[in-house]
């Protein structure tokens, strides 16, 4: 069986692995369980220290084992299973975690597991449950299992999956869909992550479905259709250079009747990952930064957490950071985890899980959907000032419009703007505090475009 598949077809080997379909016979799924093997060390996790792992080492009983071992000293994580959530053609599992308080019309952050894993294990480990109840967001974990894919990742590499309408790419959006419908959540608000495989299927999502998925955060992942014409070896390591004009033309041409808005996109990759070079982090910035039509030069840059990662913002006209980029020093391949009980701490360290810094709170502040008080900015933090060609705030005349509502209202009307988690009036630039839809502000706007807080009284 060749290593790479034959030119046109980007599945290793050549061969489907292990899709669950009426008539396969035993026979068969074994004939192809070679194959299958193949697809799972592309995308298999290795050891935080950046060394590559030997998925097929580690038998299910054994990450059972490492996983309630890692959580003992913690409450183990809820989880729901759906057992229908639409026609699933991806043959995937649903589960879902709710806080015990929740607001009216949540958010929705969608979860996806790496190589070898499964929900629990992401669940239990990644600390997004934690923030969840913190900040006030309905959790979905999806979850591929040996009968798709015989090491248990998520298929980014097919095309049967990774394309808008079909296979896992469309089970995952049916699980939107009724986080929506059957819990009450916010369709205008939800969001994916993943790691490793379920980074890249992360990538595939938010190409497939920018109508959906509002942002998306890929940790230790892959630019979207890297398998179009190279092998998922080649892209995974030494990766794939391609302009950032041809990475983002394969996002649209994933749905070519959208055109925008699109979603915005939180990198997070080891500096030490030898399974999914870095090379990854730097044409998934190029992707989504021509997707959304900005410079491959941060905004700014700086650094987060208590390991110094290092921090890159891109900004769109209005303010908002569109892409960001961070890259975690020291650590390999795995989903970054601070434990502890402090503001910015969440996670269980572990296999895939190095304890380095907890990306799972500032995916949460990318997002939009911190709730909580004393999350500082990234260092050096860039201070908003007012317009430049803007005079000072003129006295406002009697037809002065005013405008209440929340912040994230705000943004979205284009009355505000955002950097680094926190809001500002458009034109004025003052300060109004974390941006989300707890924190709720008058604005006053005179002249046309140029908004100022009223809380005390408008106008």
């Amino acid at each position: 069986m060749p290593l790479h598949p034959p030119r046109g077809d980007t599945r290793p080997g050549g061969s489907r692995p292990g899709k669950a379909r009426p008539g396969v016979t035993r026979l068969r799924r074994a004939a192809v369980a070679a194959a299958a093997a193949l697809a799972a060390a592309l995308a298999a996790p290795a050891s935080a220290t950046g060394a590559s792992a030997a998925p097929a080492a580690r038998t299910a009983t054994e990450q059972t084992a490492t996983a309630q071992t890692a959580v003992s000293a913690q409450a183990a994580v809820t989880l729901e299973r759906v057992a229908s959530f639409g026609t699933n053609p991806g043959a995937l599992n649903m589960y879902v975690h709710r806080p015990a308080s929740l607001p009216q019309n949540p958010p929705v952050v969608v979860a996806l597991h790496g190589c070898t894993q499964s929900a629990k294990d992401y669940a239990d480990h990644s600390g997004l449950p934690a923030v969840a109840a913190r900040d006030g967001f309905l959790l979905v974990f999806a979850e591929t299992t040996s009968a798709n894919n015989i090491q248990s990742c998520f298929n980014w590499f097919q095309s049967g999956d990774n394309r808008r309408g079909q296979g896992e790419a469309a089970s995952i959006r049916q699980m939107a869909a009724h986080a929506v419908s059957a819990y009450g959540a916010d369709p205008a608000r939800v969001h994916v992550t993943g790691l490793s495989a379920g980074g890249a299927m992360t990538s595939v999502m938010l190409a497939t479905y920018p109508d959906v998925f509002r942002a998306g955060a890929v940790v230790a992942g892959l630019p979207y259709d890297c398998t179009r014409d190279k092998s998922p070896y080649t892209c995974m390591n030494p990766g794939v250079d391609l302009t950032p004009a041809a990475w983002a033309q394969r996002v649209r041409d994933a749905y070519p009747s959208h055109a925008g808005p699109w979603p915005r996109v939180a990198v997070w990759h080891g500096a030490n990952d030898s399974t999914v070079v870095p090379r990854n982090a730097d044409e998934l910035r190029d992707q989504w930064t021509a997707v959304h039509g900005l410079s491959q030069t941060p905004s700014s840059t700086g650094t987060i957490g208590p390991n110094g990662t290092r921090h890159e913002e891109y900004r769109a006209a209005d303010g908002t950071v569109a892409v960001e980029v961070n890259r975690v020093p020291g650590i390999g391949h795995g989903t970054p985890v601070d434990p502890g009980t402090g503001a910015e701490q969440c996670g269980t360290a572990g296999t895939y899980y190095p304890d380095s810094i907890c990306s799972s709170h500032w995916i949460s502040r990318f997002f939009g959907l911190g709730g909580g008080t004393g999350t500082p900015t990234p260092s050096p933090t860039p201070t908003p000032s007012p317009d430049p060609t803007s005079s000072p705030a003129p006295t406002a005349p009697p037809e002065a419009a005013c405008w209440t509502g929340s912040n994230y209202q705000h943004v979205q009307a284009g009355r505000a703007t955002t950097s680094g988690g926190y809001t500002y009036a458009k034109g004025s630039g003052q300060a109004m505090g974390l941006y989300n839809t707890y924190v709720t502000h008058t604005l006053k706007e005179s002249p046309a475009g140029y908004f100022v807080l009223a809380d005390d009284g408008c106008p």
